[in-house]
């Protein structure tokens, strides 16, 4: 008897009575419940124990969340979840049979065919208990066998004897144990997934389930909805990844992965998602919102307004707001390119990517052709190749949207079509507009630039044909036939400027060379040529700016560098400037004496001095540089001065620190650097090389 509960004689008499058992014990029937049962102190019938407090169980009714239909290998049933409401990662609610709620807290349940109140279910080696609708009850009054511990708790006998300490969970491996089989402290010879793992992944007693992987693809999209909400999308899309894996016709999931492919500017797929879970679900309508929202983005307006107002649904306000502004501009910028206004179609192509349609390809072509046509070519081929690309699924009719009269494909190969043409790249530009022609016939506008591209090259090909024969006159006429019918091309104006050159006609060769430049400002060849032209003109100012700014360009081209060199001793003779013993490139000059150092530093033009020592670190990191500066402003004396070897010129010089640069001109010092950096140093040698 115990003094805590102060129980008698009586109260055991009537536990028996209530529990039929006899007193010796023989009968075996009612096994004792695995699972500890609270006893209150209550007043019923005069009994000071209240009757059994049912413990938590997963009901197998349609009503439970988070379950899914079936029977697991060792007889564990699940309800089918079938009245459950659907939440995604914008936490919407709608009726949706494929997208449950999860249960933080689940606990199996057991059906079979035993004495009623208590069933169980043999595997082997755990006794799984049932409870719901799947089997009766256990009568409230009605207590377990079991003796009766001081802290109030029914002390399990039996097998209980024998348990372990460890937590009863989950087994998600295969062997001798189904999926939802309980495991004794979560070992045993046929848990896990084969890696031998020992701890549990999902307590089944109202412990929460672990962070680690679930089998459970509810759990997974939980998980997947929480590292998306802390903006961890890659996360979230590998959590999506893995319940679709598990349960691929569940159309929440599919629509949640696109939300993380959105986040991540992933728009084909994000697109291919949401398509998929319509299919699954035609009236989700988070689904059609979601879609809604990234055709927008796509510059697809009317499949955008079709799902946004999905079956009379009321839009997202602001997904409107910006389907409305998009709209706006994109009807200006059609406008403005209908009157040939480019300004306006750039100005207005920009505000509708910056309104929302900021992954629409057709947009992007079109400030391409806005600014090709302002002559901004460099600019344009820019966003011509980094725009973004963008392939619908075959259900979503977005390659039936027109831009500007054309299909979309159509137009993006119009638009490379030119860019290639103004570039040099012929062959592209004939094989995109052959290919553009050939989506629509129809189109006016394809069709005649086809046929000018094409007359075009063949008086490029006729031109070029002319000009290796030397028949200069006959290839100036066939050049000029092509800008007829191309007026801003760049390569025409630069091979026409060529053939006047030869024929000695220099004026009519710089006004080409002009116009190719003022197309095309970065056309290397063109500056060369005008480079030319201009000495032949003895501009010799004119010449030496744009040999500079070759040279530049391309530090390491010795023409060039020639070129500029004689520009520059042709310049200083036309200013009266004295240019004996000047010649084009060379070495660095080694002094080993103070009469050949003051010898060099008095001839005619700019000498620059390092003075070094061999020991010294950074004297051995600039001396090579010097070397380079050498090859690139051949019109300077480079000289080099070791003190140790030669200190009398370090002394006259008053040089104690190396390394210093010094640059002379005509035997005066002009600047002293000590210990300057690379930029520096060619900034102070290209501005005397003037």
């Amino acid at each position: 008897m115990s003094p805590e509960l102060g129980f008698n004689t009586t109260v055991s008499d009537r536990l028996k009575q209530s529990l039929n058992i006899s007193g010796d014990g023989g009968d075996n029937t009612n096994k004792p419940d695995f699972r500890e049962l609270n006893l209150g102190i209550g007043s019923g019938s005069g009994s000071p124990i209240s009757p059994l407090r049912a413990g938590p169980t997963i009901s197998s009714s349609s009503s439970s969340s988070g379950s899914v239909s079936g029977r697991t290998g060792n007889g564990l049933q699940v309800g089918s979840g079938s009245g459950a409401k659907k939440t995604d990662s914008g936490g919407t609610n709608n009726t949706h049979s494929g997208e449950l709620s999860v249960d933080s807290s689940p606990t199996p349940t057991f059906s079979g065919k035993t004495k009623p109140g208590h069933t169980r279910v043999d595997s082997g080696h755990a006794q799984i208990f049932t409870g719901g609708s799947s089997a009766t009850s256990p009568p409230v009054n009605v207590l377990p066998a079991g003796n009766i511990c001081p802290s109030g708790r029914v002390l399990k006998t039996g097998m209980m004897a024998n348990r372990s300490s460890k937590p009863d969970v989950l087994s998600l491996g295969t062997g001798n144990y189904g999926h939802g089989s309980i495991m004794r402290g979560g070992s045993g010879s046929g848990s896990g997934s084969g890696s031998g793992q020992t701890k549990s992944e999902t307590h089944v007693m109202g412990i929460s389930s672990s962070r680690r992987l679930s089998m459970d693809p509810e759990d997974l999209k939980r998980l997947g909805n929480e590292e998306y909400k802390k903006g961890h999308f890659l996360e979230a899309l590998s959590y999506y990844d893995k319940a679709i894996s598990l349960s691929p016709v569940n159309a929440a999931y599919h629509c949640n992965r696109a939300a993380a492919l959105m986040c991540l500017k992933r728009f084909n797929e994000a697109v291919k998602e949401c398509d998929e879970a319509i299919k699954l679900d035609s009236g989700y309508v988070r689904a059609h919102q979601r879609l809604g929202s990234l055709l927008i983005s796509l510059g697809q307006l009317e499949s955008a307004r079709r799902h946004l107002h999905f079956q009379g649904q009321q839009p997202d306000l602001k997904e409107a707001q910006k389907l409305q502004v998009v709209e706006k501009h994109l009807s200006k910028c059609t406008d403005s390119r209908r009157v040939r206004d480019w300004a306006g179609v750039l100005r207005e192509s920009e505000a509708a990517i910056s309104s929302g349609a900021d992954s629409c390809p057709q947009l992007y072509a079109c400030k391409a052709e806005a600014l090709l046509k302002l002559r901004q070519l460099d600019d344009a081929d820019l966003v011509i190749s980094s725009m973004p690309k963008f392939e619908a699924p075959s259900s979503i009719s977005c390659s039936q949207v027109k831009f500007f009269g054309m299909l979309s494909e159509q137009y993006l190969l119009f638009v490379h079509a030119q860019i290639d043409m103004s570039l040099g790249r012929f062959e592209n530009a004939v094989t995109s507009i052959e290919k553009s022609a050939h989506i629509d016939p129809r189109n006016v506008e394809v069709a005649v630039s086809l046929q000018n591209i094409r007359s075009f090259c063949r008086s490029r090909a006729r031109g070029n044909d002319l000009f290796k024969s030397e028949r200069f006159t006959e290839a100036c006429s066939a050049y000029g036939e092509g800008l007829r019918l191309d007026p801003s091309n760049p390569i025409l104006y630069c091979n026409r400027a060529a053939c006047w050159f030869k024929l000695m006609q220099f004026e009519r060769s710089l006004d080409d060379c002009n116009q190719a430049l003022l197309i095309h400002p970065n056309y290397t060849k063109a500056l060369l040529r005008r480079a030319a032209t201009y000495s032949k003109l003895e501009r010799w100012a004119e010449s030496v700016r744009d040999y500079e700014v070759l040279r530049r360009d391309l530090p390491d081209n010795n023409d060039i560098a020639e070129s500029l060199f004689h520009a520059q001793v042709a310049l200083k003779k036309s200013r009266g400037e004295e240019v004996y013993n000047m010649k084009f490139g060379g070495e660095v000059e080694l002094i080993n004496n103070l009469e050949q150092f003051k010898a060099a530093v008095a001839s005619t033009g700019a000498s620059v001095v390092l003075f070094k020592t061999t020991s010294d670190l950074q004297c051995k990191q600039i001396s090579p540089f010097l070397d380079t500066l050498c090859t690139r402003y051949p019109s300077i004396n480079f000289l080099k001065v070791d003190i140790e070897e030669s200190p009398a010129v370090a002394n006259v010089e008053n040089v104690r620190i190396v390394p210093t640069i010094k640059i002379y001109k005509k035997g005066n010092r002009m600047k002293e650097m000590v210990c300057p950096c690379r930029e520096v140093l060619e900034s102070s040698v290209r501005h005397y090389s003037l």
